[in-house]
């Protein structure tokens, strides 16, 4: 705020030095030319960087400077000279009023903003930092401009001896897909605390997606809207994680010392498609071990596109810093990223990742608890 202020001061140079020049030359020029019209520019500048009241005084001073040239050459009551000080008092007058009207928007706008932004933060929490033996980083890129949130989600809990994650897609982006996404998340950190295993908690979230379609989904619609989710368990002295996906893509396996792999897996249909019970999902198990790395993802990251059409080729680029660690890992996709579509997506973009520490780093973080804001890169306290 403090920087946007100097650099109003500063701009008011221009209009000032606009009055002076316009009120010199004139004074030069024959005098048959008349240049004093031409000081109206003076307040109409002003009013694209200033308040009202900076408007209102470069108003004045074009006024003044007005009155000033009809004395210098003897004719401040002429009929001419009246008119074109009427002329711009009137004009710097409405000038100052678009002024008022516009910042008054302003204000409603940024407080409707402010709301917006604190129910999507409500929404999606920051992830936690660490969760038992897991150090988790967390990444949303939004594709629509004035959301930061859209139909991408995911969610982490601490369960008895070990930590279960969710990540999802919902069908569609933007703020147009919020209350899918709102209903998923509010149904896993309700149920993921309530059912032993994976395929129970799959099969609950299924019913809840699926009473919601039933109720909300225009007819229109109907069978066309979805969400592919990802539902991981880890244990907490084992090194592995369980996992179900409904439609969702595969996470990527990054070790420091194998680089890439890529799990495989045995997918159920995405939630909302067939009502599945707990028999019709099948847990993968697959190896994680102390050091290495879970990237969790969805769609707008692999299906970004560049100038040419051209995907992002995330897999190559992700095995390329196997060895970063969490945060640092999302922070090189996230610029890479960006660079790849110049700041474009079509398709919010999520992604969660997940580090087994070894025993001798979890010792010694132990009672270390960071937090911070919800930002395109966060980590923070557990929600």
């Amino acid at each position: 705020m403090r920087q946007l202020r100097q650099s109003s001061h500063a701009l008011l140079l221009i209009p000032i030095v606009l009055i002076v020049v316009i009120t010199a030359v004139d004074q030069m020029v024959p005098e048959d030319v008349h240049l004093g019209p031409l000081l109206v520019i003076a307040p109409a500048i002003t009013a694209s960087f200033a308040g009202p009241r900076l408007t209102g005084l470069i108003g004045f001073l074009a006024v003044a400077a007005q009155a000033y040239i009809g004395w210098h050459f003897g004719v401040l009551f002429s009929r001419n000279v009246l008119v074109q000080i009427l002329a711009l008092t009137v004009l710097s007058a409405l000038i100052v009023f678009f002024c008022i009207v516009r910042e008054r928007h302003q204000r409603q706008l940024a407080q409707v903003r402010s709301v917006a932004e604190a129910a999507q933060h409500g929404l999606l929490w920051p992830l936690p930092e660490r969760m038992g033996p897991v150090r988790i980083a967390c990444l949303y890129l939004a594709a629509e401009d004035e959301a930061q949130i859209g139909g991408d989600l995911y969610a982490a809990t601490r369960i008895t001896g070990g930590v279960r994650i969710m990540i999802g897609d919902v069908r569609g982006k933007g703020l147009s897909a919020i209350g899918e996404a709102a209903l998923l998340l509010g149904a896993f950190r309700e149920a993921a605390h309530r059912h032993a295993t994976l395929p129970d908690l799959a099969a609950t979230l299924e019913q809840s997606v699926t009473r919601y379609l039933a109720d909300f989904e225009p007819p229109a619609e109907a069978g066309e809207r979805f969400a592919t989710t990802l539902l991981l368990e880890l244990p907490d002295d084992d090194h592995i994680t369980r996992m179900i996906s409904c439609g969702h893509p595969p996470p990527l396996v990054l070790s420091p010392d194998s680089g890439l792999t890529i799990p495989s897996l045995h997918p159920a249909p995405p939630l909302g498609i067939a009502e599945t019970g707990p028999d019709g999902y099948t847990i993968d198990v697959v190896s994680f071990e102390p050091g290495d790395t879970l990237l969790l993802y969805t769609d707008g990251v692999v299906e970004a596109r560049d100038a040419d059409g051209r995907f992002y080729p995330f897999e190559a680029r992700a095995a390329q810093w196997n060895k970063a660690g969490p945060e640092s890992l999302l922070h090189h996709v996230q610029r890479d990223l960006i660079a790849h579509t110049r700041g474009r997506l079509d398709d919010d973009a999520a992604l969660v990742a997940l580090h087994r520490e070894p025993e001798s780093h979890r010792r010694r973080h132990r009672h270390v608890i960071h937090s911070s804001g919800f930002s395109h890169t966060s980590t923070g306290s557990a929600p």
